[in-house]
């Protein structure tokens, strides 16, 4: 699974995409120590590492939208939310399993990378257009 920060990521907000090619980093590091087949431990360990990030990431986010008036902040957080969850059921996966199995890195795959990818190209790049736009008029 090639998972890599581009172009296509690029929401045009230097703090958020500086953000972004770090949680994008972590979750390389997190995949990778998982198709290697480090174990169980080091899944959990990288999970938590990118667990952290994730909830500091998306605290920036949130508070950065509620300083501009961005109109969309409650679902915004309702996606956070999801993802959070899908971090903390893949947490209890690798806890009642003995390491990170082909359905595992499938849901990884799925409810990970491909959902911050699209979540990035999607809510992400709304708001840095939303402030974009906002400055302009100002």
């Amino acid at each position: 699974m090639i998972i890599a920060f581009d172009e296509n990521l690029i929401t045009g907000n230097d703090t958020i995409d500086n953000q972004h090619r770090e949680l994008i980093d972590r979750i390389r590091q997190f995949v990778t120590s998982c198709e290697s087949g480090e174990g169980r431990l080091k899944a959990v360990k990288m999970l938590d590492y990118l667990a952290d990030y994730t909830d500091f990431h998306f605290g920036q986010e949130e508070q950065l939208q509620e300083q501009v008036g961005y109109p969309e902040l409650k679902q915004h957080r309702e996606k956070h939310a999801e993802f959070k969850k899908t971090l903390e059921e893949l947490h209890e996966f690798l806890e009642e399993s003995e390491g990170p199995t082909e359905e595992f890195m499938r849901q990884v795959e799925r409810n990970v990378v491909d959902w911050l990818f699209g979540h990035i190209k999607t809510f992400d790049r709304s708001v840095a257009e939303f402030i974009y736009m906002r400055d302009s008029l100002a």
